[in-house]
């Protein structure tokens, strides 16, 4: 299955900018507002109140504030699940690390889901080797093939070794973003492309090497994914962030940002709704002070 009815997320206790994160995440701005952690709050909880009033299953922990993680609430990124497996992953900022202090593990057995396996790559950080999760990895779970940009938070060793423990085939390409003239590193694949049942969106225009462009768009379409193209305007827009989910009841939804939404085109939401029902709701405080929206926000919990 591609896609799970289960998501775990964090809601946020005092969220801010992550000045650790900003470094190289060049989505993230200054939040000058002294309430921004309650507008954060707020979007949060308007956000899975989407999601269940469309029967999807949320299961939130709440952060006390006890470990100073302003990105908390974006859990994909420090851990992801594979039926029964757990996997940690190493994390580039230090309060990043501190995350896995919240319990995901402990959340989700009070929910009757344990794992047996758990892999545990947060060693790397002790060599300064990051592998952010499906931040950095876009998992085709069909044809388990993982799509993975390179970036300081994105390590082509650890990527390799997670297709070696759970058998997929690792597609590696660089894609960049225009930052004062420059052409940097996009910090996560997911903000760039994203994987679904049947479709890929993906923004081509970020690939600088036209090989690698080309590669990766006929390694979709031999898949038998049909491409939806997004410019590098969208991406901006966090258009690349979004995800593919279902309800209990099995139907199809597409779960994105209103600012995402409204930065498609008609054919392009069009395309997308045939394919799943789209869900959105306002992100603007958590997608400018975290550089990262709503499938940053979901951590799929597949079990």
């Amino acid at each position: 299955m591609q896609t799970t009815d289960t998501l775990l997320l964090v809601r946020p206790y005092q969220f801010r900018k992550n000045e650790e994160t900003a470094i190289n995440n060049y989505f993230q701005e200054d939040l000058t507002s002294s309430s921004s952690a309650q507008h954060a709050q707020k979007e949060f909880d308007n956000f899975v109140s989407t999601l269940n009033l469309h029967k999807i299953n949320t299961l939130v922990i709440q952060d006390e504030g006890e470990y100073d993680t302003p990105d908390s609430i974006f859990p994909n990124n420090c851990i992801s699940f594979h039926k029964q497996t757990a996997i940690f992953y190493p994390m580039f900022a230090e309060n990043r690390r501190r995350e896995r202090k919240l319990g995901y593990l402990e959340a989700l057995k009070q929910h009757g889901l344990t794992f047996d396996i758990i892999i545990d790559y947060t060693g790397f950080e002790e060599e300064n080797r990051f592998l952010e999760g499906t931040g950095s990895l876009i998992l085709d779970r069909i044809n388990r093939i993982a799509y993975c940009a390179l970036s300081p938070r994105a390590d082509a060793g650890i990527a390799h070794q997670f297709c070696l423990d759970l058998g997929y085939e690792l597609f590696i390409f660089e894609a960049n973003q225009t930052i004062d003239g420059l052409r940097k590193p996009i910090y996560h694949t997911n903000v760039m492309m994203s994987v679904g049942t049947r479709f890929a969106l993906v923004c081509t225009d970020s690939i600088d090497n036209i090989y690698e462009k080309r590669n990766l768009v006929n390694r979709l379409k031999e898949t038998g994914k049909k491409i939806v193209e997004i410019s590098e305007q969208q991406v901006n827009s966090f258009a690349g962030n979004i995800l593919e989910v279902q309800s209990i009841t099995g139907d199809p939804f597409i779960v994105m940002s209103s600012q995402a939404y409204h930065s498609f085109t008609a054919e392009q939401l069009r395309l997308l709704s045939s394919w799943g029902q789209i869900i959105h709701s306002p992100l603007n405080t958590i997608e400018r002070g975290g550089g990262g929206s709503a499938r940053c926000m979901l951590a799929e919990v597949f079990y």
